[in-house]
């Protein structure tokens, strides 16, 4: 690789920044995922999360046991018929008697800094673009996820499945092809489906590809498990966004492009509505849902990124600590924070449990010598 450019280089740094920030959001988010009553999160961890923590033994407000281990969505847990169970038999070998357990961890005995399932995935596409020489395609996309998922000995550490993923493998189970598989449920357009799409568009667009392409590769990459038309507008408008933030001159704001995405997607005024918040949880838990669904988690990703700005250490602990959905909520949050000011938050990345093997993937996916450190 010849001399990098000043604007190259600067790009490489945010979208370094950008998937390592990923991954430290999800981990932070992990312990108190789906705690839609703040109250609870005070009670597990007084103050609030302000580390890397292990996953709690107790989850107050757990579903898990509501939802169904052979499809998509809620519903009864068992097959009663000839086709394999989905949880434990398909997916998250030996995790499925958990599943039954009132209060049950969705990531149960996961230790501080592990990486959630959706994070994982990440994974999988990064490694999947590596090995294809930085190019991206949704054929190797959907072997690796089936391998990655299936595996008898597991390759992550969750005990949890979101629906798209167990909509998807009782779809596969019944014969239909892997290009079809995605399922629709009532969560399908939600923030999750995201999770994926950082690496894809980053190492795409850095790739010369244009941003047209880019945003028709990540729509089809997300029909794969998010067959949703809504989901797919606030996906184009994503790609879009991280490509602004990615290549913009070094003294331009990242603040007008989030609004910017804020008025095109939502109408919404950002800028006037941080100025007007009293609390975060005004806008996230108060105006806007804090569960899954797009439409209340891409409005507050967008406004906890206009608010934090300055400082992506304060923005990724105040995200965990509203709760609901903040996983996924964080990783997109993480993504957009690491482009706007190229770094993470090292102190946390640091501590990562798979820090090294993260860290080499995103070297490899932007071809960078392997002795590059933060």
């Amino acid at each position: 690789m010849g001399m990098m450019t000043q604007e190259h280089e600067r790009a490489i740094q945010r979208a370094v920044a950008a998937l390592r920030s990923l991954f430290v959001a999800d981990a932070l988010a992990m312990p108190v995922h789906w705690y839609y009553n703040p109250q609870d999160i005070e009670r597990a961890f007084p103050g609030g999360i302000k580390k890397l923590e292990a996953a709690p033994s107790h989850h107050p407000s757990s579903i898990m046991a509501l939802h169904s281990t052979t499809s998509g969505g809620r519903g009864a847990q068992g097959t009663g018929g000839a086709l394999r169970e989905v949880v434990g038999e398909v997916i998250l070998k030996g995790k499925r008697r958990y599943w039954g357990e009132q209060n049950q961890h969705y990531h149960r005995q996961m230790k501080a800094g592990e990486n959630t399932l959706n994070a994982h995935c990440a994974r999988v596409v990064m490694r999947g673009m590596i090995a294809a020489g930085g190019r991206y395609s949704t054929d190797r996309f959907l072997d690796d996820y089936i391998r990655f998922m299936t595996s008898d000995v597991p390759l992550h550490p969750d005990t949890y499945a979101e629906s798209y993923h167990r909509a998807f493998f009782a779809n596969l189970e019944r014969g239909k092809p892997k290009d079809r598989c995605g399922g629709i449920t009532h969560d399908t357009p939600s923030i999750g489906g995201l999770v994926t799409i950082a690496p894809i568009a980053i190492a795409q667009r850095l790739g010369g590809i244009p941003l047209g392409e880019v945003q028709r590769l990540c729509r089809q990459h997300l029909f794969l498990t998010h067959p949703d038309e809504t989901l797919a507008a606030i996906c184009a408008a994503y790609v879009e966004l991280l490509d602004h933030l990615l290549f913009r001159e070094e003294n331009e704001p990242p603040q007008g492009f989030l609004a910017h995405a804020a008025q095109t997607t939502l109408g919404l005024d950002l800028p006037a509505l941080v100025a007007k918040a009293r609390s975060d949880s005004d806008i996230v838990g108060g105006r806007f849902s804090t569960a899954c669904y797009i439409s209340g988690s891409w409005p507050s990703v967008l406004f906890l990124a206009f608010k934090y700005l300055e400082d992506p250490r304060q923005a990724l602990l105040a995200n965990t600590n509203l709760g609901g959905d903040n996983v996924h909520r964080g990783a997109v949050l993480g993504t957009l924070l690491g482009l706007s000011c190229g770094h993470t938050v090292n102190e946390f990345f640091d501590q990562l449990v798979d820090r090294q093997a993260i860290d080499a993937e995103i070297s490899a996916l932007f071809r960078l010598p392997s002795e590059a450190s933060p």
